[in-house]
């Protein structure tokens, strides 16, 4: 018995898909890239529908994105989630609304 969260292990056509794809190897990069940047390839995660008729995790594949543009490349997920999020907190910026906010008041004040 499939689970409702459980993912599909074969994508059929018009399934929504996400890719991997290289957009640069590494010898197509800049020179003005730092070394340790140059030495790898430049990639992409992208998401779509796919062409194939059928296809598995890790076979090449066409897809069309959301704005129609085809692409080809590695299928990574079948059904993929969206999961943003901005990152680690940066200590100095965990304060800086509420600085923000006492100058305000603080100017409001000497403008009264």
């Amino acid at each position: 018995m499939k689970m409702a969260n459980e993912t599909p292990r074969i994508a059929k056509k018009g399934d929504f898909v996400q890719i991997h794809v290289v957009i640069l190897r590494p010898e197509e990069r800049t020179e003005k890239l730092p070394e340790c940047t140059k030495k790898v390839p430049y990639e992409g995660w992208v998401k779509g529908f796919l062409l194939e008729d059928l296809a598995t995790i890790g076979d090449k594949v066409r897809i069309r994105s959301f704005i129609g543009r085809e692409l080809t490349g590695t299928l990574v997920k079948i059904n993929p989630s969206y999961n943003h999020d901005f990152g680690q907190p940066q200590p100095e910026l965990l304060t800086v609304g509420i600085e923000a906010w006492q100058v305000i008041e603080t100017n409001s004040e000497r403008e009264s």
